[in-house]
């Protein structure tokens, strides 16, 4: 894959439905146009991230992203399995609840065409979107290049039609209402931007895609480099475009308590017929993307469990199409039950479990490579090392801290839950710490 396609890849899984749901959370979490300062915090932390990323996916290009890069850094015979067995351990979580918020998302959407559903009802399409992915992907996919240009059309369409027309009907009075404490550096104004930095890192989560697929990569110390810096500024633009359009139009006091915040922008640019179009496309985005999201994450625990590093019930095929059924079914069933917890609830576990078992440990890898792994090739080094990864490390305890006590309580205890469950596996199977 050379340069172009691979950017945009990237940027098409970056994408997904995220940015549709996200605006009213983040405006929410500081209660005024000031929480847009939360994309400036998630570019620079995924930048910083991402050169961490970059060297990492240049040395290892054809290793398997996290799992290979922490069990290499800290050794394939001690803590480095248990880096790995973590990082597998926190996709059957991740993997879920990220497909979980864009059916949660979907049912949100759809009830600007059903305004009378009800709470349960919501739930269960959420459900059922999960359900529904899960049974197509129970079988041999041919049709997920088909997929990826259906999902890239709808986003391009969704993304141009917003931006152009709240450019064209943009109000800086609206936009920029900004409340009397709006920049009073209080203890309340550093915890809500440190929400609406975490809310802004699901949106950008994703960047590091590139660097699963680095084994198939033209010149991946120079691709793999380029593709995730730019897939971040590119994106950034985008992304603030699309907030300050919305909120352009769409009075920020309205827009934060918004279930469907596209639909109602085109709705007042354009009447509700329009509204209902676009909430048709949003639909499309947010199914495709739960497709998406579960293929990915459905294979990952299968190749760990294939090399004998995870619980063996995920290597299994099915018997005649030869896909990962155990995992595809665990997964979509996980992903359902998730469903039961709300948009910002989902996407503030997933990143403190994201953050806890993979993101904060690859800085330290990175840091670990360079001084102890002199025989692995550096073909690409971050610059001004190692002031991004610490950088990056910073800005994952910060978002740690501003993430909710309940939340972080629920990351350790999954983190906690996998080391205890590494530990069992390990002592029936001789391995580090109990022997080699």
């Amino acid at each position: 894959m050379s340069f172009f396609p691979a950017l945009a890849s990237n940027m098409l899984n970056m994408v997904g439905v995220g940015p549709f749901l996200t605006v009213p959370l983040i405006l929410g979490t500081m209660r005024g146009p000031q929480s847009l300062l939360g994309w400036i915090c998630g570019t620079l932390i995924s930048l910083c991230d991402g050169l961490v990323w970059s060297e990492l996916g240049a040395a290892m290009p054809a290793s398997g992203g996290s799992y290979e890069y922490l069990r290499r850094a800290f050794g394939p015979k001690s803590a480095g399995n248990l880096m790995s067995f973590l990082f597998v351990w926190q996709v059957v979580l991740v993997g879920p609840l990220t497909a979980a918020s864009g059916g949660v998302g979907f049912a949100d959407y759809a009830r600007y065409w059903m305004p009378q559903m009800t709470d349960v009802q919501h739930t269960v399409l959420a459900m059922s979107v999960c359900i529904a992915v899960t049974f197509l992907l129970y079988r041999d996919i041919r049709a997920i290049g088909r997929i990826s240009q259906v999902l890239w059309v709808g986003l391009v369409v969704a993304i141009g039609i917003i931006i152009f027309s709240g450019a064209i009907h943009f109000s800086p009075q609206r936009a920029f209402s900004f409340p009397s404490e709006a920049f009073h550096l209080s203890s309340g104004f550093f915890l809500g931007l440190g929400a609406a930095t975490l809310i802004s890192t699901y949106d950008f989560s994703g960047y590091f895609n590139i660097c699963l697929i680095g084994g198939e990569v033209e010149t991946p110390a120079i691709t793999i480099p380029r593709t995730i810096v730019l897939s971040i500024a590119t994106l950034s633009g985008v992304y603030i475009a699309i907030s300050l359009a919305i909120i352009g139009v769409v009075p920020w006091r309205e827009a934060i308590t918004s279930m469907a915040i596209i639909s109602d922008f085109t709705a007042r640019l354009y009447g509700p017929s329009a509204a209902a179009a676009m909430t048709g496309l949003i639909l499309w985005i947010a199914f495709a993307s739960v497709f998406c999201v579960l293929l990915g994450y459905t294979r990952v625990p299968f190749a760990a469990a294939v090399q004998g590093q995870f619980f063996s019930p995920f290597a299994r095929l099915h018997a005649r199409r030869g896909f990962p059924s155990f995992s595809v079914i665990a997964m979509g069933i996980l992903s359902a039950v998730a469903c039961l917890l709300s948009l910002d609830a989902l996407i503030r576990t997933l990143i403190v479990v994201q953050i806890i078992t993979q993101l904060a440990p690859q800085c330290l890898a990175v840091m670990v490579m360079r001084q102890r792994r002199l025989d692995v090739p550096k073909p690409f080094q971050m610059p001004l090392y190692p002031l991004p990864a610490l950088a990056a490390l910073a800005g994952w305890i910060f978002v740690l801290c501003c993430s909710g006590r309940a939340y972080l309580v629920a990351g350790v205890i999954v983190t906690i839950a996998g080391v205890l469950a590494y530990l069992l596996r390990a002592k029936r199977r001789r391995e580090w710490p109990f022997g080699i």
